[in-house]
């Protein structure tokens, strides 16, 4: 006779596969979606890794989309996430949601970017609101602690800095609010909004962490 105990544990098994699955799934639409515009880009012109991986957007897809796998073998595998892999969650989480947040608000129908328009909606639309969702129903995390908060800062002060300095040197910038041609102060404004937009969404995903909607 199953006892309850059991019953549990086989239930939080379940619903760690299903979580895992979904994540996989997510993973690799995001791989897909990369490799297409990779080899779309390939066949019209000359590819510049430094270049094309250089895009905020491109990065935080692949952060996101490895700490997602991650996340998604743990399960697998019947373990629980490590304290570390959590946390790289929450940072990867806060990212893609930025990524959704900027294009939409600043770039959406602007010229240049992702030509492919199915790849663009996956890594700039629908991957970001599916990590949202993640974060937000999936509860196979602890409480993140406050203090740490300060390192989702960390990637994208030096990814601006790198971007400015590749501006001012081989004049590549990613995306034009951040090209020094338009002025060290507005590219400095932008970039504390960006710095900014990062505090305020990592302090809502931290605070997230505290919510259990769908437990493993």
């Amino acid at each position: 006779m199953t006892s309850a105990t059991e019953t549990v544990r086989d239930t939080s098994r379940s619903r760690a596969y299903v979580f895992a699955t979904i994540r996989l799934a997510a993973v690799i639409l995001v791989v897909v979606s990369i490799v297409a515009t990779f080899l779309d880009t390939a066949s019209r012109a000359t590819i510049n890794p430094f270049n094309f991986f250089g895009y905020f957007t491109m990065q935080s897809n692949i952060i996101t989309a490895v700490v997602l796998f991650l996340a998604a073998l743990a399960g697998f595998m019947g373990r629980p996430q490590t304290p570390l892999l959590m946390f790289a969650r929450a940072c990867a989480t806060t990212y893609i949601v930025i990524v959704g947040i900027v294009y939409n608000l600043l770039l959406a129908g602007m010229e240049g970017g992702i030509t492919l328009e199915w790849a663009n909606w996956v890594l700039h639309v629908a991957f970001p609101i599916y990590c949202a969702l993640d974060w937000v129903l999936f509860s196979d995390r602890t409480a993140l602690a406050w203090k740490r908060l300060w390192v989702v800062l960390i990637y994208p002060v030096v990814w601006t800095i790198v971007v400015i300095i590749r501006g001012a040197t081989d004049g590549w910038v990613p995306y034009p609010f951040l090209d020094p041609a338009t002025g060290y102060g507005s590219v400095a404004l932008y970039a504390v909004v960006i710095f900014i937009a990062a505090i305020i969404v990592g302090a809502i995903v931290f605070a997230l962490s505290r919510v259990r909607i769908i437990k493993a």
